[in-house]
C-alpha cells in the first residue's frame, strides 16, 4: 500500500532561531512563521557583531494519505 505526505497549510508553522555565539542563549522565541525569527537574527547581529551563527528549528504540521 502507497502513501503520500504532504504539508497541512492550516496546521501552522512555529519557528524559532537561537543565538548559539559564545553560548548566549538568546532566541528570536516562537514565531508565527521563519521570516519573523530571521529578522529577529538580524537585528541581534547588528546590535552584536559577533554574534553570527544562530541554530534555526523550523516545525509545521503533515497529513499523510493512502494513494488511490
Amino acid at each position: 500500500m502507497n502513501h503520500t505526505i504532504a504539508r497541512v497549510p492550516d496546521g501552522g508553522v512555529l519557528a524559532e532561531l537561537f543565538c548559539v555565539a559564545f553560548a548566549f542563549g538568546a532566541s528570536s522565541g516562537p514565531q508565527d512563521n521563519l521570516d519573523t525569527a530571521q529578522d529577529w537574527a538580524l537585528r541581534h547581529t547588528g546590535r552584536n557583531p559577533g554574534h553570527t551563527r544562530f541554530r534555526r528549528e523550523h516545525t509545521d504540521h503533515a497529513r499523510v494519505i493512502r494513494a488511490e
